[in-house]
């Protein structure tokens, strides 16, 4: 014992020793942080231009400087980047701004702390070198939106005692990479001390835990926000706009370069070709779909990996700690964290199609959740129910074409310049989006003999929509100005940051005396219906962009989007000039969207697989309050039967809709009716916790009650035996 004690004593001293001594030579090839104060940045546009001057610019005929195709996170980026170095600049995305992966992420901003581990063990400085970038990176994402970015501390429970100053080396040298860039210092707490910040943890062989902090975002806000950012200061940036073509012209020494793209605003149905003197794809797994236009014939370098997520109530974790489970039954880091008062947890990491709609499965999903189980003390029962929402994003690893090796995957981000100059920005990571964009832009400004105003990118210093203003008490004046209630008013002020006061401008009064404006859309969630308005104004075009990504409801609770959607496309289409069948279409294709790609189909199957597992007498009990619902005894139960057991009970002004939705939380068979199997099935899934309430069985629950105190008053007193 003595000599395995010595041994890992040296080992752990000797990594120790290692780590700080490579990361000290490492970062003598990298220049330290150095804030350019005498570049002054350009000036914003005051007001932020309509849709349909975005379109109108982009049909005008004008040559851009630089024409991007993608409006996720790099290509946000790239946008924002060109035209603040003062080049004519246009944004195009098929979809909506951060539709695909960059509002599926994990919500983290982070330097990698497995990849800085592989790069010290492997002395690997490709590795050591991103995550450098990164680490820097994360810091300047905090300072440019310091409203919708946070330092969040992640805990690493250990249960080996020997892995205690293993992780503890490995995270200090994780600090000392990120230098002056560090977010706070990691440390050491005691089996005590994290019992007491992270109640929920399993207590069994706890020996510690190390404390480490990264960032965290609202990555499809932060997205938009760049879009905004860039469009205020002169940049026309289009969603629901897609590329059909790329054009090329004789640059006149006989080689063909491209010269713009024809596309398609899916809104009007217009089609028109845009000129560009530099075409940038920025289209993240959809790169070689762009590439393949500009050349048929080139090869695949896009390696699509699935990353599922779910999404739990907020008591599975503290308000302020995340959990990170380092080693997963299938080797990849599992992350627990609070995020918009829920618990995101996940993520896998399975070979995939790519697809404009991928989907969760069941098995990711349960995986997910077995792995949860494993870091959980017993007072926390894991259900299937309590999964509120689920999400797949498609991380877009990329091959190298720069290299001859195309097999090996590209840890970082490429850029990669074709013979007719289309400028490709593949791989990477949210984290060094500003970074990534960069490079490109001087990839961009070499390859296509641009004449910028400025040579170099102003990003690093600039802040993003929102954060110029905000401070972190902007909220109370909110409340006090608005009369918005405090909740709300938090919201507000985290969402938008400083245009949180243009929003509220648009709320509508409540009819009470406190809050005095701020109708919510949904009780439970601090949404509220200026936010649809607002929505509008920033280029929201389908209730899906706005329960997505203008709001966050899709991601957090799938069925309180579904239950919130009559609301929002009633606003939307007043703002937009909707007709009724144009609301039902909208309607019906938010349905779609909440059923496949945000977990609500998975959650309704996941309830059929449930065997009926209940005693005879919770059979016979669950049998008489459904005939007590069905009245007229026709063997199912109707939506009539619901809203006159709803009116019994004081309920009689429930919408036709909210009526609707309470019969799909049990209509397995989507026929229009409950019948007694379908009952039978809900209530034994609520008594195994695969479905977490009912609102049907709730209901049901209290037709008996009435049923049984109706019963009580018509009993006499003689019948009863007497009595004073």
């Amino acid at each position: 014992m003595t000599s395995r004690m010595f041994k890992f004593g040296v080992t752990a001293a000797s990594a120790c020793v290692g780590s700080v001594l490579a990361s000290y030579t490492l970062d003598r090839w990298n220049t330290p942080h150095v804030v350019n104060n005498a570049t002054v940045p350009p000036k914003r546009k005051r007001t932020l231009p309509p849709r349909a001057d975005q379109i109108k610019s982009l049909m005008s005929g004008e040559e851009f400087d630089v024409l991007i195709i993608g409006g996720g996170a790099t290509g946000a980026g790239c946008a924002l980047d060109s035209v603040t170095r003062g080049l004519k600049t246009a944004l195009v995305e098929l979809d909506d701004f951060a539709s695909g992966t960059s509002s599926r992420s994990t919500k983290l901003i982070h330097g990698g702390v497995r990849y800085l581990q592989k790069a010290i063990l492997g002395l690997d400085l490709e590795q050591y070198r991103m995550v450098k970038e990164a680490l820097a990176e994360r810091a300047t994402m905090l300072e440019s939106a310091p409203h919708l970015t946070h330092p969040l501390p992640i805990m690493l429970p250990v249960y080996t005692w020997w892995q205690v100053p293993y992780y503890w080396v490995g995270i200090k040298a994780y600090d000392l990479v990120a230098g002056d860039r560090n977010v706070k210092s990691s440390y050491y707490l005691s089996k005590k001390d994290a019992l007491e910040l992270f109640p929920m943890l399993k207590k069994d062989k706890l020996c510690g835990a190390i404390v480490y902090y990264d960032g965290q975002q609202d990555d499809a806000r932060m997205c938009l926000a760049v879009a905004l950012t860039a469009a205020r200061h002169g940049a026309t940036v289009c969603n629901h706009v897609e590329v059909k073509e790329l054009l090329k012209k004789d640059d006149g020494t006989g080689k063909q370069v491209l010269c713009g793209a024809k596309v398609k605003d899916h809104i009007s149905g217009k089609e028109f070709t845009v000129k560009a003197k530099c075409i940038v794809n920025a289209a993240g797994p959809f790169t070689d779909s762009i590439r393949k236009m500009d050349n048929p014939t080139v090869k695949s370098i896009c390696c699509p990996s699935s990353g599922v997520h779910i999404v739990l109530p907020g008591y599975y974790s503290p308000d302020q700690m995340g959990l990170l489970d380092p080693s997963t039954s299938d080797g990849r880091v599992i992350f627990f964290l609070p995020w918009q008062r829920q618990t995101i947890a996940g993520t896998t990491d399975l070979p995939c199609e790519i697809t404009h709609n991928p989907t969760p499965t069941e098995d990711e999903i349960q995986f997910i959740l077995n792995e949860i189980k494993n870091y959980l003390n017993a007072d926390v029962e894991v259900r299937r129910g309590d999964v509120l929402s689920a999400w797949s994003g498609i991380r877009p690893l990329v091959s190298d074409p720069n290299k001859d090796d195309t097999q090996s995957l590209a840890r970082n981000h490429i850029v990669h310049v074709s013979p007719s100059n289309l400028i490709t920005i593949a791989g990477g990571k949210w984290t060094t989006y500003r970074a990534m964009a960069e490079h490109t832009i001087d990839a961009a400004i070499k390859a296509c003999n641009l004449k910028p105003e400025r040579a170099e990118a102003v990003t690093s210093y600039l802040k993003i929509e929102g954060g110029q203003g905000w401070t972190p008490t902007m909220y109370i004046r909110l409340v006090q100005d608005f009369g918005l209630e405090c909740e709300v008013a938090q919201h507000l002020a985290k969402s938008y940051g400083d245009r949180a006061f243009a929003v509220s401008k648009m709320a509508s009064l409540t009819g009470k005396r406190w809050p005095i404006i701020g109708n919510r859309i949904h009780p439970e969630f601090p949404y509220i219906d200026a936010e649809i308005r607002y929505g509008v104004r920033e280029y929201a075009c389908t209730a899906v962009d706005m329960i997505a990504r203008r709001l966050r409801l899709a991601f957090l609770n799938v069925q309180a989007a579904q239950e919130a959607l009559p609301v929002i496309v009633d606003i939307m289409g007043e703002e937009l000039g909707w007709s009724k069948d144009e609301k039902e279409r909208q309607i019906k294709h938010a349905t779609e969207f909440l059923a496949n790609e945000m977990g609500h189909s998975v959650n309704r199957t996941s309830k059929e697989r449930i065997p009926i597992k209940l005693s005879k007498e919770e059979i016979q009990t669950y049998i008489k309050r459904f005939q007590l619902i069905d009245k007229d005894k026709k063997g199912y139960v109707s939506i009539n039967d619901i809203r006159r057991a709803l009116k019994s009970f004081g309920d009689g002004d429930v919408s036709g809709e909210q009526l609707h939705e309470i019969l799909r939380e049990i209509d397995t068979n989507m026929n229009g009716q409950v019948e007694l199997d379908e009952y039978l099935q809900m209530m034994s899934a609520i008594k195994t916790g695969d479905v977490a309430y009912s609102r049907f069985a709730r209901m049901a629950e209290l037709e008996e009650q009435k049923h049984e105190a109706a019963n009580l008053k018509q009993i006499s007193v003689d019948r009863s035996g007497g009595g004073l």
